[in-house]
Protein backbone atom coordinates (compact mmCIF):
# COMPACT_ATOMS: atom_id res chain seq x y z
CA UNK A 1 0.00 0.00 0.00
CA UNK A 2 2.84 2.37 0.85
CA UNK A 3 4.63 1.57 -2.39
CA UNK A 4 1.46 2.21 -4.37
CA UNK A 5 1.02 5.61 -2.79
CA UNK A 6 4.57 6.59 -3.62
CA UNK A 7 4.41 5.29 -7.19
CA UNK A 8 4.29 8.42 -9.40
CA UNK A 9 2.33 6.61 -12.12
CA UNK A 10 -0.39 5.65 -9.65
CA UNK A 11 -0.50 9.23 -8.33
CA UNK A 12 -0.83 10.64 -11.85
CA UNK A 13 -3.66 8.20 -12.65
CA UNK A 14 -5.44 9.17 -9.43
CA UNK A 15 -5.12 12.85 -10.30
CA UNK A 16 -6.48 12.27 -13.80
CA UNK A 17 -9.38 10.20 -12.46
CA UNK A 18 -10.18 12.84 -9.86
CA UNK A 19 -10.06 15.56 -12.51
CA UNK A 20 -12.40 13.66 -14.85
CA UNK A 21 -14.81 12.98 -12.00
CA UNK A 22 -15.00 16.71 -11.23
CA UNK A 23 -15.37 17.79 -14.87
CA UNK A 24 -18.34 16.45 -16.84
CA UNK A 25 -17.06 17.71 -20.20
CA UNK A 26 -15.08 15.56 -22.66
CA UNK A 27 -13.17 16.79 -25.69
CA UNK A 28 -14.97 16.37 -29.03
CA UNK A 29 -18.01 14.86 -27.31
CA UNK A 30 -21.30 16.68 -26.66
CA UNK A 31 -22.12 17.06 -22.97
CA UNK A 32 -25.64 16.19 -21.89
CA UNK A 33 -27.52 18.98 -20.19
CA UNK A 34 -28.03 16.90 -17.05
CA UNK A 35 -24.24 16.64 -16.74
CA UNK A 36 -23.45 20.35 -16.91
CA UNK A 37 -26.55 22.08 -15.59
CA UNK A 38 -25.61 23.76 -12.31
CA UNK A 39 -27.52 26.24 -10.20
CA UNK A 40 -26.28 29.78 -9.67
CA UNK A 41 -28.65 32.06 -7.81
CA UNK A 42 -27.48 35.63 -8.32
CA UNK A 43 -29.25 39.00 -8.08
CA UNK A 44 -29.95 40.85 -11.31
CA UNK A 45 -27.20 42.87 -12.96
CA UNK A 46 -28.36 46.21 -11.60
CA UNK A 47 -29.30 44.74 -8.22
CA UNK A 48 -25.88 43.16 -7.74
CA UNK A 49 -24.10 46.34 -8.87
CA UNK A 50 -26.18 48.29 -6.37
CA UNK A 51 -25.19 45.74 -3.70
CA UNK A 52 -21.49 46.34 -4.48
CA UNK A 53 -21.95 50.11 -4.38
CA UNK A 54 -23.92 49.92 -1.13
CA UNK A 55 -21.24 47.74 0.49
CA UNK A 56 -18.51 50.18 -0.49
CA UNK A 57 -20.57 53.21 0.49
CA UNK A 58 -21.32 51.81 3.94
CA UNK A 59 -17.54 51.51 4.44
CA UNK A 60 -16.66 54.53 2.31
CA UNK A 61 -14.15 56.02 4.71
CA UNK A 62 -11.74 53.09 4.59
CA UNK A 63 -12.10 52.48 0.84
CA UNK A 64 -11.70 56.16 -0.04
CA UNK A 65 -8.54 56.20 2.08
CA UNK A 66 -7.34 53.11 0.21
CA UNK A 67 -7.94 54.77 -3.17
CA UNK A 68 -6.18 57.95 -2.01
CA UNK A 69 -3.24 55.94 -0.67
CA UNK A 70 -2.93 54.04 -3.94
CA UNK A 71 -3.08 57.31 -5.91
CA UNK A 72 -0.37 58.94 -3.76
CA UNK A 73 1.93 55.92 -4.09
CA UNK A 74 1.34 55.93 -7.85
CA UNK A 75 2.34 59.58 -8.10
CA UNK A 76 5.47 59.01 -6.00
CA UNK A 77 6.65 55.78 -7.66
CA UNK A 78 5.19 55.86 -11.18
CA UNK A 79 4.04 59.40 -11.94
CA UNK A 80 0.91 60.69 -13.66
CA UNK A 81 -0.05 61.52 -17.22
CA UNK A 82 1.76 64.44 -18.81
CA UNK A 83 -0.13 67.74 -18.78
CA UNK A 84 2.17 69.07 -21.51
CA UNK A 85 1.24 66.20 -23.84
CA UNK A 86 -2.45 66.73 -23.04
CA UNK A 87 -2.15 70.47 -23.68
CA UNK A 88 -0.40 69.82 -27.00
CA UNK A 89 -3.14 67.42 -28.05
CA UNK A 90 -5.79 69.94 -26.98
CA UNK A 91 -4.19 72.71 -29.04
CA UNK A 92 -4.07 70.40 -32.04
CA UNK A 93 -7.77 69.60 -31.79
CA UNK A 94 -8.93 73.10 -30.86
CA UNK A 95 -10.53 75.07 -33.68
CA UNK A 96 -12.12 78.48 -33.88
CA UNK A 97 -15.81 78.97 -33.15
CA UNK A 98 -18.17 78.67 -30.26
CA UNK A 99 -18.18 75.76 -27.87
CA UNK A 100 -20.70 73.14 -26.85
CA UNK A 101 -22.28 75.45 -24.29
CA UNK A 102 -23.54 77.67 -27.11
CA UNK A 103 -24.73 74.83 -29.28
CA UNK A 104 -21.68 73.86 -31.31
CA UNK A 105 -21.50 70.09 -30.83
CA UNK A 106 -18.17 69.94 -32.63
CA UNK A 107 -16.62 70.53 -29.22
CA UNK A 108 -18.19 67.25 -28.09
CA UNK A 109 -16.29 65.48 -30.85
CA UNK A 110 -13.04 67.03 -29.68
CA UNK A 111 -13.82 66.03 -26.11
CA UNK A 112 -14.48 62.47 -27.27
CA UNK A 113 -11.15 62.36 -29.07
CA UNK A 114 -9.39 63.70 -25.99
CA UNK A 115 -11.15 61.08 -23.87
CA UNK A 116 -10.07 58.32 -26.23
CA UNK A 117 -6.48 59.58 -26.16
CA UNK A 118 -6.58 59.77 -22.38
CA UNK A 119 -7.83 56.25 -21.71
CA UNK A 120 -5.58 54.68 -24.35
CA UNK A 121 -2.48 56.19 -22.76
CA UNK A 122 -1.63 58.65 -25.53
CA UNK A 123 -0.89 61.39 -22.99
CA UNK A 124 1.10 59.08 -20.74
CA UNK A 125 4.85 59.12 -20.98
CA UNK A 126 6.60 55.82 -21.66
CA UNK A 127 7.29 54.12 -18.35
CA UNK A 128 10.73 52.84 -17.49
CA UNK A 129 11.18 49.20 -16.50
CA UNK A 130 11.35 50.23 -12.85
CA UNK A 131 8.14 52.24 -13.13
CA UNK A 132 6.40 49.31 -14.81
CA UNK A 133 7.42 47.03 -11.93
CA UNK A 134 6.20 49.57 -9.38
CA UNK A 135 2.93 49.97 -11.26
CA UNK A 136 2.33 46.20 -11.30
CA UNK A 137 3.17 45.81 -7.61
CA UNK A 138 0.92 48.71 -6.62
CA UNK A 139 -1.93 47.22 -8.62
CA UNK A 140 -1.51 43.84 -6.92
CA UNK A 141 -1.32 45.44 -3.47
CA UNK A 142 -4.46 47.49 -4.12
CA UNK A 143 -6.24 44.30 -5.21
CA UNK A 144 -5.02 42.33 -2.18
CA UNK A 145 -5.86 45.10 0.26
CA UNK A 146 -9.38 45.52 -1.12
CA UNK A 147 -10.03 41.77 -0.86
CA UNK A 148 -8.53 41.58 2.65
CA UNK A 149 -10.63 44.50 3.88
CA UNK A 150 -13.86 43.15 2.40
CA UNK A 151 -13.25 39.64 3.73
CA UNK A 152 -12.79 40.93 7.26
CA UNK A 153 -15.61 43.48 7.07
CA UNK A 154 -18.08 40.83 5.91
CA UNK A 155 -16.82 38.58 8.72
CA UNK A 156 -17.90 41.26 11.19
CA UNK A 157 -14.41 42.40 12.16
CA UNK A 158 -13.60 46.03 12.78
CA UNK A 159 -10.58 46.85 10.64
CA UNK A 160 -8.43 49.82 9.79
CA UNK A 161 -6.69 50.62 6.54
CA UNK A 162 -3.35 50.22 8.31
CA UNK A 163 -4.23 46.61 9.14
CA UNK A 164 -5.07 45.91 5.52
CA UNK A 165 -1.90 47.51 4.16
CA UNK A 166 0.29 45.57 6.61
CA UNK A 167 -1.51 42.23 6.41
CA UNK A 168 -2.80 41.92 2.85
CA UNK A 169 0.60 41.55 1.21
CA UNK A 170 1.41 38.08 2.56
CA UNK A 171 0.08 36.18 -0.52
CA UNK A 172 1.81 38.60 -2.91
CA UNK A 173 4.02 35.94 -4.50
CA UNK A 174 1.13 33.49 -4.91
CA UNK A 175 -1.03 36.24 -6.43
CA UNK A 176 1.80 37.21 -8.76
CA UNK A 177 2.09 33.62 -10.04
CA UNK A 178 -1.65 33.43 -10.72
CA UNK A 179 -1.43 36.82 -12.45
CA UNK A 180 1.28 35.41 -14.73
CA UNK A 181 -1.12 32.64 -15.71
CA UNK A 182 -3.76 35.27 -16.44
CA UNK A 183 -1.32 37.08 -18.73
CA UNK A 184 -0.52 33.84 -20.54
CA UNK A 185 -4.24 33.25 -21.06
CA UNK A 186 -4.49 36.71 -22.64
CA UNK A 187 -2.04 35.71 -25.39
CA UNK A 188 -4.76 34.59 -27.85
CA UNK A 189 -6.42 38.00 -27.52
CA UNK A 190 -3.02 39.68 -27.94
CA UNK A 191 -2.51 37.69 -31.14
CA UNK A 192 -5.90 38.94 -32.36
CA UNK A 193 -4.82 42.55 -31.70
CA UNK A 194 -1.51 42.03 -33.50
CA UNK A 195 -3.38 40.47 -36.42
CA UNK A 196 -5.78 43.41 -36.49
CA UNK A 197 -2.89 45.89 -36.65
CA UNK A 198 -1.24 43.94 -39.46
CA UNK A 199 -4.52 43.55 -41.37
CA UNK A 200 -5.27 47.26 -41.04
CA UNK A 201 -1.77 48.23 -42.20
CA UNK A 202 -1.94 45.97 -45.27
CA UNK A 203 -5.48 47.03 -46.20
CA UNK A 204 -6.89 43.55 -45.74
CA UNK A 205 -9.92 44.71 -43.79
CA UNK A 206 -10.65 47.63 -46.11
CA UNK A 207 -10.73 45.29 -49.11
CA UNK A 208 -13.47 43.14 -47.58
CA UNK A 209 -14.27 39.80 -49.11
CA UNK A 210 -13.57 36.29 -47.88
CA UNK A 211 -10.18 37.25 -46.42
CA UNK A 212 -11.74 39.88 -44.17
CA UNK A 213 -14.45 37.46 -43.05
CA UNK A 214 -11.93 34.75 -42.20
CA UNK A 215 -9.87 37.24 -40.21
CA UNK A 216 -12.84 38.33 -38.08
CA UNK A 217 -13.80 34.71 -37.45
CA UNK A 218 -10.24 33.90 -36.32
CA UNK A 219 -10.06 37.05 -34.17
CA UNK A 220 -13.40 36.23 -32.54
CA UNK A 221 -12.28 32.67 -31.76
CA UNK A 222 -9.03 33.91 -30.22
CA UNK A 223 -10.89 36.46 -28.09
CA UNK A 224 -13.42 33.88 -26.91
CA UNK A 225 -10.59 31.51 -26.02
CA UNK A 226 -8.96 34.13 -23.79
CA UNK A 227 -12.24 35.02 -22.11
CA UNK A 228 -13.04 31.34 -21.52
CA UNK A 229 -9.67 30.68 -19.89
CA UNK A 230 -9.58 33.88 -17.84
CA UNK A 231 -13.00 33.45 -16.22
CA UNK A 232 -11.83 30.91 -13.66
CA UNK A 233 -8.43 32.55 -13.18
CA UNK A 234 -10.09 35.78 -12.02
CA UNK A 235 -11.66 33.79 -9.19
CA UNK A 236 -8.31 32.11 -8.55
CA UNK A 237 -6.93 35.58 -7.78
CA UNK A 238 -9.47 35.74 -4.95
CA UNK A 239 -9.02 32.18 -3.71
CA UNK A 240 -5.23 32.46 -3.58
CA UNK A 241 -5.55 35.22 -0.95
CA UNK A 242 -6.90 32.68 1.57
CA UNK A 243 -4.16 32.04 4.18
CA UNK A 244 -2.15 28.91 3.39
CA UNK A 245 -3.53 28.60 -0.15
CA UNK A 246 -1.12 27.52 -2.89
CA UNK A 247 -1.42 28.87 -6.46
CA UNK A 248 -2.06 25.49 -8.13
CA UNK A 249 -4.69 24.63 -5.52
CA UNK A 250 -6.37 28.01 -6.06
CA UNK A 251 -6.42 27.48 -9.83
CA UNK A 252 -7.89 23.99 -9.44
CA UNK A 253 -10.51 25.19 -6.95
CA UNK A 254 -11.51 28.11 -9.17
CA UNK A 255 -11.89 25.78 -12.14
CA UNK A 256 -14.16 23.48 -10.12
CA UNK A 257 -16.14 26.50 -8.92
CA UNK A 258 -17.02 27.86 -12.37
CA UNK A 259 -17.66 24.55 -14.12
CA UNK A 260 -21.20 24.59 -15.49
CA UNK A 261 -21.49 28.32 -14.70
CA UNK A 262 -18.68 29.83 -16.76
CA UNK A 263 -20.85 31.72 -19.23
CA UNK A 264 -23.07 33.22 -16.52
CA UNK A 265 -20.03 34.36 -14.53
CA UNK A 266 -18.35 35.69 -17.67
CA UNK A 267 -21.41 37.81 -18.47
CA UNK A 268 -21.19 39.33 -14.98
CA UNK A 269 -17.53 40.21 -15.51
CA UNK A 270 -18.29 41.73 -18.92
CA UNK A 271 -21.12 43.72 -17.29
CA UNK A 272 -18.64 45.10 -14.74
CA UNK A 273 -16.33 46.20 -17.59
CA UNK A 274 -19.19 47.94 -19.39
CA UNK A 275 -20.36 49.60 -16.17
CA UNK A 276 -16.88 50.98 -15.46
CA UNK A 277 -16.54 52.18 -19.07
CA UNK A 278 -19.85 54.07 -18.89
CA UNK A 279 -18.87 55.66 -15.57
CA UNK A 280 -15.58 56.82 -17.07
CA UNK A 281 -17.41 58.33 -20.06
CA UNK A 282 -20.02 60.06 -17.90
CA UNK A 283 -17.34 61.61 -15.69
CA UNK A 284 -14.43 62.28 -18.05
CA UNK A 285 -16.19 63.82 -21.05
CA UNK A 286 -18.04 66.54 -19.06
CA UNK A 287 -14.84 67.35 -17.16
CA UNK A 288 -12.90 67.56 -20.43
CA UNK A 289 -15.55 69.88 -21.85
CA UNK A 290 -15.44 72.10 -18.77
CA UNK A 291 -11.63 72.05 -18.83
CA UNK A 292 -11.61 73.08 -22.50
CA UNK A 293 -14.10 75.87 -21.83
CA UNK A 294 -12.37 77.32 -18.76
CA UNK A 295 -8.85 77.12 -20.18
CA UNK A 296 -10.12 78.63 -23.41
CA UNK A 297 -11.25 81.66 -21.40
CA UNK A 298 -8.19 81.84 -19.13
CA UNK A 299 -5.16 80.47 -20.91
CA UNK A 300 -2.97 81.37 -17.93
CA UNK A 301 -4.25 78.32 -16.06
CA UNK A 302 -3.58 75.90 -18.91
CA UNK A 303 -0.73 74.41 -16.86
CA UNK A 304 -3.12 73.01 -14.21
CA UNK A 305 -3.16 69.19 -14.70
CA UNK A 306 -6.90 68.79 -14.23
CA UNK A 307 -7.39 65.81 -16.55
CA UNK A 308 -4.34 63.82 -15.36
CA UNK A 309 -5.47 64.27 -11.73
CA UNK A 310 -9.05 63.21 -12.51
CA UNK A 311 -7.76 60.23 -14.49
CA UNK A 312 -5.56 59.19 -11.56
CA UNK A 313 -8.50 59.46 -9.15
CA UNK A 314 -10.72 57.42 -11.45
CA UNK A 315 -8.03 54.76 -11.95
CA UNK A 316 -7.54 54.39 -8.20
CA UNK A 317 -11.28 54.18 -7.58
CA UNK A 318 -11.72 51.72 -10.43
CA UNK A 319 -9.25 49.16 -9.13
CA UNK A 320 -10.89 49.28 -5.68
CA UNK A 321 -14.37 48.92 -7.18
CA UNK A 322 -13.42 46.09 -9.56
CA UNK A 323 -11.65 44.19 -6.77
CA UNK A 324 -14.74 44.54 -4.59
CA UNK A 325 -17.08 43.52 -7.41
CA UNK A 326 -15.13 40.35 -8.17
CA UNK A 327 -14.83 39.42 -4.49
CA UNK A 328 -18.53 39.93 -3.80
CA UNK A 329 -19.39 37.96 -6.96
CA UNK A 330 -17.13 35.17 -5.72
CA UNK A 331 -18.93 35.19 -2.38
CA UNK A 332 -22.29 34.89 -4.13
CA UNK A 333 -21.02 31.95 -6.18
CA UNK A 334 -19.66 30.00 -3.20
CA UNK A 335 -22.90 30.62 -1.30
CA UNK A 336 -24.54 28.47 -3.98
CA UNK A 337 -22.01 25.65 -3.72
CA UNK A 338 -23.84 23.13 -5.88
CA UNK A 339 -22.04 20.32 -7.68
CA UNK A 340 -22.67 19.68 -11.38
CA UNK A 341 -25.75 17.49 -11.78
Amino acid sequence: MTMAKKNPIVLIKKRITSYLDRRPHRSFRPTRRRDYNRSLNLPGYWAFTAHVNKTLWSNRKIFILLAVTYAILTVLLVGIASQDMYATLTDTLRTTGTNVFTGDWGEMGRASLLFAATVTGSITQTLTETQQIYSGLLGLLAWLTSVWLLRNILAGHKVKLRDGLYSAGSPLLSTFLVTLLLLVQMLPFALALIGYSAATATGLLAAGGIESMLFWIAAALLTVTSLYLMTSTVFALIIVTIPGMYPLTAIKTAGDLVIGRRLRILKRLIWASLYVSVIWILIMIPIILIDLWIKGLWSTISWVPTIPIVMLALSSSTIVWVSSYVYLLYRKVIDDDANPA
